[in-house]
């Protein structure tokens, strides 16, 4: 018996002694390429493991490797990926290059993955291939980028549009696609004065577009996604980088591309003296004016748009700050279009870059005038022989179809200028977004990730649509006055795992999320593996209504 503890613990010193021999200890630091600056929290892997570590608050790091030809792999945000081969030596200098990361990698649901190894239908357009021009709305600069994607936006000035992927036309469920800004889903039903929901987000703050297309991509929001899912990242700082002051503006003209072809004043004269005896009474009304009711309701539309931005990094906090402001008329006149935005972003990385924090706040306040639309269908049947005002008529000085007995004709088209002047409808709306995030990568699990996501979303809203009582459209209803305010506001609370580990001699790496809220009680749910076109189910204990999901993505 003592022998044999003997022989297992000679066995036991021979396998230590062997492994402590087959590993040596290598040092180095971690700088930026252009700076010499030190990258503090830079992670180093040894290529095909999972073993590593991180560098110190000098760019510093110590790591033990096995004897061999070892790669270093050194990733840090901001920067590509480097690959360090080691040769004999045991004290290494590493000088990494920023890059354009988003080129490589696109963002989902579940964190990013490179875009080589994504599954499912994903698309993303980055800031350089954006739409140019004088652009108002998000949506605006993904038009025409994404097969299957389809971008109307109406013609008012902030106009929201209607977006739709791969042509999803349900009868019943919204058509509309999740809209998911910084990882915070957006309410697409908007508020009571605002035209559309994406303008909280200036388009000069705008880093990418991912479109998630089919069910495997979208899973992770539900069935809120049915129409998918279009995740929008906003710009951000970046470590080491000096501060850079930006500013982007433009200009616009606006004018009507054509016009509907209707008769003219001499034309309509023409016609009814053709068909109609004189003496009739249908000659009797004619007007003696020469008016282009098209050409009164439209006019030369001015817009001017700016966005100011200040991005850097203090200490080791990346931050980005932008204020932003749209003044834009319509072509329809009385509509305008004011908007203020504003943002900033702080992605500080704190216990030696493992505790990665995202603040970020969003805001906007806009002013509304809506013009009425009815003055464009008006202006295509209003007689052109008559003139825009009379001073003699009762109804605001607007010339007006009017009974026998004085009062509005309300069978007869609408005055189109009355329409437009006549009515008066504003809005003023705020809203803002606040978030927080903290993903956290364990110490005693490198591979494992903890990501916890808060966020608030409030808008307020308030506007009123008022009428003179002596406006002949809105006369048998005494006017109109209208005032109007709403309240709006989300949260989210959102928590995942993320596992990640290369495998060994394939070109695959196995990476799981446990995601979604923690609410009690325990349920028995299904975690799911994919391995090919294969499907292998597991039974697991998570809280209720999360998901969990393993994947083996090549």
């Amino acid at each position: 018996m003592i022998s044999n503890k003997k022989f297992l613990i000679s066995v036991v010193l021979l396998f230590v002694a062997t492994y402590l021999c087959a590993q040596r200890s290598i040092s180095g630091t971690v700088l930026d390429s252009e700076t010499n600056e030190p990258l503090v929290g830079a992670n180093i892997l040894i290529e095909g493991t999972a073993l590593g570590t991180a560098t110190e608050f000098d760019g510093s790091f110590a790591l033990d490797v096995p004897e061999g030809d070892v790669t270093l792999v050194i990733s840090y945000t901001g920067y590509d990926a480097f690959y360090f081969p080691l040769g004999d030596e045991n004290v290494v200098d590493i000088r990494m290059q920023s890059g354009s990361f988003l080129d490589e990698i696109v963002v989902t649901g579940y964190g990013t993955v490179k875009r080589e190894d994504a599954t499912g239908s994903i698309q993303s357009v980055n800031a350089d291939k954006f739409n140019q021009g004088s652009i108002t709305g998000p949506q605006e600069l993904l038009a025409g980028k994404i097969a299957g994607v389809t971008i109307s936006t109406g013609g008012s000035p902030g106009e929201g549009s209607a977006i739709r992927i791969r042509g999803e036309t349900s009868l019943s469920a919204s058509n509309n696609p999740l809209i998911v800004i910084d990882g915070i889903p957006i309410d697409d039903g908007g508020i009571s004065g605002s035209r559309n929901p994406l303008n909280i987000i200036h388009p000069n703050d705008i880093e990418s577009f991912t479109v998630l297309k089919d069910a495997s991509a979208s899973a992770i929001y539900g069935n809120r996604a049915s129409g998918g899912v279009i995740l929008i990242t906003t710009k951000k700082g970046y470590l080491g980088k000096k501060v850079r002051v930006g500013y982007n503006g433009n200009f616009s003209v606006g004018e009507r591309s054509g016009e509907v072809d209707i008769l003219s004043a001499d034309e309509f004269r023409d016609l009814i003296n053709q068909r109609f005896a004189e003496g009739h009474p249908a000659r009797n009304i004619l007007g003696s004016a020469n008016t282009s009711w098209q050409d009164e309701i439209y006019q030369t539309a001015i817009g001017h748009d700016h966005n100011v931005s200040l991005s850097g990094s203090l200490s080791q906090v990346p931050y980005r700050v932008s204020l932003g402001y749209t003044n834009k008329e319509g072509i329809l006149k009385t509509d305008l279009f004011e908007r203020y935005t504003y943002g900033i972003n702080l992605t500080p990385g704190l216990l030696n870059n493992t505790l990665q924090l995202t603040l970020g706040f969003k805001g906007m306040s806009i002013n509304n005038d809506f013009a009425n639309r009815g003055a464009i269908g008006s202006a295509l049947s209003f007689d052109p022989t008559q003139p825009i005002r009379d001073p003699e008529n009762a109804y605001g000085g607007f010339f007006a179809w009017t009974q026998s007995n004085g009062q509005p004709n309300t069978l007869a088209p609408a005055n189109p200028i009355a329409l437009l002047e006549q009515r008066d409808d504003q809005s003023h709306v705020t809203r803002y977004i606040a978030k927080f995030q903290a993903d956290y990568r364990l110490p005693f699990l490198p591979a494992m990730r903890a990501n916890l996501n808060v966020a608030f979303d409030r808008s307020d809203s308030e506007g009123s649509i008022n009428v003179p009582e002596n406006a002949a459209f809105a006369f048998f209803n005494g006017g109109e006055i209208t005032n109007y305010t709403e309240e709006k506001e989300n949260t989210l609370l959102e928590f995942y795992l993320n596992y990640r580990i290369p495998l060994a001699n394939m070109s695959s790496t196995l990476w799981g999320d446990i995601h979604g809220s923690a609410s009690l009680p325990i349920t028995l749910a299904k975690a799911r593996m994919w391995l090919g076109q294969r499907c292998f189910s597991h039974q697991i204990l998570v809280p209720e209504n999360t998901s969990c999901c393993l994947y083996l993505g090549g």
